[in-house]
């Protein structure tokens, strides 16, 4: 009997060891395989879910396309950008423009100057200082008028300053005047010309 317990203690020693030698191999082997599963699961995930957001952006695009070119056909359509083929020739149209305006209104053009043009992306910024000076009426009728151009012209940087009154020879007081001295840019834009 002490045979037969031995041989079944082995056995069961046996069983044991090898029980113990597929849990560790289970441990060593499978645990990691099933966690860089589950990992990879995941970042499938992530990818899909990445991927339907950038077809839902693909499939916005023909929109945001169209409306771009609705955009630019309503910018040429309305007249809003200077159609002259230089950026010389626009900044020369503007001056003749603000003159005009000036003038038409009563007011007293002092200089004008066209500044560089810029660029940025498809478009030429023409700008022109001017120097003026009026009542507020001609300011006013100035700055509708401009407002209300055709091409597009908007105003930048105004700085006004009440004129000094002239002394009253019999008072030898200051008058108090209505005049204004008007600085401001006007400034243009136009399709960028090809170099």
């Amino acid at each position: 009997m002490n045979k037969m317990s031995s041989e079944q203690m082995q056995r069961w020693l046996a069983i044991g060891l090898l029980l113990a030698a597929l849990l560790i191999i289970g441990l060593v082997v499978i645990v990691p395989l099933v966690g860089k599963s589950m990992e990879l699961h995941e970042a499938e995930d992530n990818l899909v879910f990445k991927l339907q957001k950038y077809e839902r952006i693909l499939a916005r695009k023909e929109a945001v396309m169209a409306s771009m070119e609705a955009v630019k056909e309503q910018y040429q359509e309305h007249g809003l950008l200077n159609t002259q083929t230089t950026g010389a020739l626009a900044s020369a149209e503007l001056q003749e423009f603000v003159k005009q305006a000036i003038v038409e209104a009563g007011g007293q053009l002092s200089s004008t100057q066209a500044l560089p043009v810029t660029a940025k992306n498809e478009f030429s910024r023409i700008t022109v200082s001017v120097r003026m000076s009026g009542n507020s009426e001609v300011l006013r009728a100035v700055l509708y008028k401009i407002e209300t151009s055709t091409p597009l012209i908007v105003i930048n940087q105004i700085d006004i300053r009440p004129m000094r009154g002239i002394r009253s020879r019999t008072t030898h007081q200051i008058e108090p005047s209505n005049e204004l001295n008007i600085n401001f840019q006007a400034v243009s834009f136009m399709r960028k010309q090809p170099e």
